[in-house]
């Protein structure tokens, strides 16, 4: 749930038998710590608002591909998530050759696109908790509140700061 219906962690639901043996099976830290129920509200009232807007998912779909296409042909970077999350993830074609460099590149670009473009990005960090090194990338969140104008003059910043840095 926390990606999908902005809050944090999940819950089991169900009759009590399907409780009981999802109890029982999963490892014990999976319940070491309740959902607060805040944030099961939070998850219920998301889930309310996409019964209510079901043309919402379709207007998401379609900002995700303008996103998608706009930033396929950026010199430099190539996108590395999936073409049906919202969160678009861009990465170096070529490496610098170290990690930290990487990160200050994209971290370079990510300040050049607000400061220049007015266009907020971020560079995304490993952590040290990680068991598999991910890559470093910059990180873009599409909503359905984004209109065409943004997402296209997002893509044409960004094309340009890539340009300009890369």
């Amino acid at each position: 749930m926390g990606h999908a219906l902005a809050t944090e962690g999940g819950f089991c639901t169900g009759s009590a038998r399907v409780i009981d043996h999802q109890r029982l099976s999963s490892s014990g830290y999976v319940f070491s710590a309740s959902l607060p129920p805040y944030l099961a509200s939070a998850a219920i009232t998301a889930i309310d608002i996409l019964e209510q807007n079901p043309d919402l998912t379709s207007k998401l779909k379609e900002n995700i591909g303008i996103l998608w296409k706009g930033l396929s042909d950026i010199r430099g970077l190539s996108i590395a998530s999936n073409p049906e999350s919202p969160i678009v993830f861009l990465v170096l074609e070529k490496s610098t050759g170290s990690v930290k460099s990487d990160l200050q590149l994209l971290e370079d670009i990510a300040d050049r696109a607000l400061k220049q473009e007015s266009i907020f990005v971020m560079a995304s960090k490993r952590s040290t908790l990680d068991k598999c090194p991910l890559p470093v990338g910059i990180r873009l969140f599409v909503s359905t509140a984004h209109s065409e104008f943004d997402l296209l003059k997002a893509c044409e910043s960004l094309k340009r700061v890539a340009a300009a840095m890369l």
